[in-house]
């Protein structure tokens, strides 16, 4: 079971991914004294060949040193304890002094400090663990005014035994309330935190020299860059099992979060998808198989082993406890395990009559709504003539837009994470005539030149593309290319995701032995990094909108930039390119006055925007009440503002509908109107 704790990798390739873990137990007097793994000579061997590989391989050329290994503690305690509940800050004060020997120590194969930091974190979980047992035989009083610290950037470690007792009663008066609030209260809210505390420290002391040794390497290559990491053997293993085969699950990305398992991405045509429920932010509480098996409480465990209870095979039930959007009352929600359909996933299109509020003219708008760039590669790779693409599938809707004299165009990408780099090219050149599409920088500095080299457009008149925050890698590649090309329009959050790195995977056995018969783990290093046509890199910045939109979304701490040691910005040369006549200055200016002064008159945005504003007041809470009434009216109101969003979001048509005719698509759509409008106006606008 131990051995699954950081399996990160291959919770990603089965839709289940992830950072790094917290786990959840107890400790008893009565148990046996603590027994830690020990490094073996593999594990030695592993450390040394991560410590080379790195500064050689990695885009930054930087190389292992104080930087990194300061870097290196700080990620590795944080990963054992996030919250700052267990380690006194004293711990803390005592690792540091060896917070600069990292470099030299893996350089030698020397793992003792990660050993001593996690025989001392298992010590505190003892200690921890057992007052917390004690703490739960007694009262607590809800009327006291009083508060817990929510933010872990806030937070500090105990300076001693009284401070992190009062933190714990004061965890477990929060824990407490949390149950009630989903219904659960007296002695059964106690004895299930008794059972997760226990958990808690039962699992920890399960962890093996895989474990440790992924958890502290990664913690080292996480020092450069946060998509950098290095996977064990059992990893290793698992994914190459994943890479075999199409397992089955409720297609969603899960990351854990202070403990929580935190709903990340819900994957176009998976089970959760069709389900339509399931949405970003969702904290899942609790895991039940089949109709009526029992509902597991999976808060503080390690997400190997909730994504273990959630996978399955396709056509059986799996029941989540659901907070949506992490607070408030707990749903269920049976979902039915499936494999993604590429049908469900691929790009779909939709022609829109619409009329411009105010006007008495009809324009005909072709609205493409594609959730990733895929490709079949294998059927690629062979030379079918009918492979499934992206591109192909987008060429198709285009001239069926044609054949229906469309006026313009709107893709939408708002919430396509990326996908084949190939494909953001081959697709890009459907509205380009031919030319550099994207940059890519490699770790020696030399820079690469990736271009349509297809004459011909699939389709040239105005173009709008639709992001957010969601738009990541390839989506972004694309929208920036049509950008400095001066093709089309971006509209929605104020920039894209921001990741703008290429990773790769390396086999450490292969690098040792020049075969991959022994497994010593993988190597995932961040290698590359992309670069527009006018030499802007996406990474952190990502890509601005030309016209903004209010949303939630905007304001949510999930893009590039919000992660820890993201690489920053940069610029290389910019490429010699075609420039359209497609996004005139003042047609653009003209556009984004009218768009503002029609949002500011609009109710339902009057009523998003009264949501965000609440959505960064609780964001930006580092304290919580522990009085419950106090609790229990902020839950109430955060419940409400959720009900609101649902109203409005109306999920369940999500994934049944190409076009979904709602408030802020249709502001896009009146976008793309007056964008069509304005380009006739000057003669600008064509269209094959």
């Amino acid at each position: 079971m131990a051995r699954r704790l950081h399996r990160l990798s291959v919770l990603a390739l089965a839709i289940l991914f992830s950072a790094v873990v917290l786990a959840a137990r107890p400790a008893a007097a009565q148990e046996a004294p603590i027994e830690i793994a020990k490094p073996t000579e593999k594990d030695r061997v592993v450390a040394r060949l991560i410590a080379n590989l790195m500064p050689r391989n990695h885009i930054s050329a930087q190389g292992l040193n104080d930087t990194i290994s300061k870097r290196a503690l700080e990620l590795f305690v944080k990963s054992l304890d996030p919250l700052k509940l267990y380690f006194y800050k004293s711990d803390i004060e005592e690792f540091s002094k060896s917070s600069t020997e990292i470099d030299d120590m893996v350089r030698k194969g020397d793992l003792s400090l990660a050993y001593d930091v996690f025989t001392r974190f298992i010590q505190r979980v003892d200690q921890r663990v057992a007052v917390a047992l004690e703490l739960l035989d007694g009262e607590f009083d809800f009327t006291t005014d009083e508060s817990i610290i929510i933010d872990p950037e806030v937070a500090e470690y105990a300076s001693n035994e009284n401070e992190a007792r009062d933190r714990w009663r004061r965890q477990i008066k929060y824990a407490l309330l949390d149950l009630k609030d989903e219904g659960k209260e007296g002695d059964e809210a106690v004895e299930q935190l008794r059972r997760r505390y226990s958990r808690y420290a039962r699992r920890w002391k399960q962890t093996d020299s895989d474990d440790l040794l992924e958890m502290f390497l990664t913690s080292i290559t996480t020092g450069y860059d946060p998509h950098s990491t290095y996977m064990s053997a059992g990893t290793l293993n698992d994914f190459q099992i994943v890479m075999r085969l199409n397992l089955d699950g409720i297609g969603a990305q899960l990351r854990e979060k202070d403990g929580n398992t935190i709903v990340t991405r819900v994957i176009p045509g998976g089970a959760a998808a069709k389900h339509g429920k399931l949405d970003t932010d969702d904290a899942i509480v609790s895991v039940g198989q089949g109709d009526d098996g029992e509902m597991v409480d999976i808060v503080e465990m390690p997400l190997g082993d909730v994504v273990e209870l959630i996978r399955g095979k396709a056509g059986t039930t799996v029941r989540l406890g659901v907070k949506p959007g992490g607070v408030g009352n707990v749903e269920t929600y049976k979902i039915v395990r499936a494999r993604i359909e590429l049908e469900e996933s691929a790009a779909r299109g939709e022609v829109i009559e619409h009329t411009l509020p105010g006007s008495s003219n009809s324009l005909k708008i072709g609205y493409i709504n594609l959730p990733s760039f895929y490709l079949d590669m294998e059927s690629a790779k062979q030379d079918k003539r009918d492979f499934r693409s992206s591109t192909r599938d987008v060429r198709r809707i285009l001239l069926d837009f044609q054949s229906k004299d469309v006026d313009g165009v709107v893709l939408d990408l708002s919430k396509n994470g990326g996908g084949s780099l190939t494909e953001a090219i081959n697709l890009t050149g459907l509205f380009i005539d031919r030319g550099t599409v994207v940059q890519v920088k490699n770790s020696d500095g030399s820079v690469q030149q990736y271009a349509d080299e297809d004459s011909g457009t699939a389709w040239d008149g105005p173009l709008v593309v639709m992001t957010s925050k969601f738009s990541a890698s390839a989506s972004e590649i694309f929208a920036g290319a049509i950008q400095d090309y001066r093709r089309g329009i971006v509209v929605g959050d104020p920039t894209t995701h921001g990741k703008g790195t290429v990773q790769t995977l390396m086999d450490l056995g292969q690098q040792l032995f020049h075969h991959n018969r022994a497994n010593y783990g993988a190597l995932k290093v961040t290698l590359q990094q992309f670069y527009l046509p006018d030499g802007q890199s996406t990474q952190r910045k990502g890509v601005a909108a030309d016209i903004v939109l209010p949303s939630i979304t905007s304001k949510m701490d999930i893009s590039e930039s919000d992660l820890k040691y993201a690489l920053d910005h940069d610029t290389v040369k910019k490429s010699t390119h075609d420039r359209y006549a497609m996004v005139p200055a003042d047609l653009i200016g003209t556009l984004r006055k009218r768009s503002e002064e029609r949002v500011a008159k609009d109710k339902e945005f009057a009523d998003l925007l009264r949501r965000v504003e609440s959505y960064v007041s609780q964001k930006e809470q580092n304290t919580v009440s522990l009085v419950e009434s106090a609790f229990m009216a902020r839950r109430k109101e955060l419940d409400a503002q959720k009900e609101e969003e649902d109203e409005h979001l109306d999920r369940q048509l999500e994934n049944e509908e190409i076009y979904r005719d709602n408030f802020y698509n249709r502001e896009v759509i009146n976008i793309a109107y007056e964008y069509i409008q304005g380009l006739q106006q000057q003669n600008l606008a064509k269209a094959n």
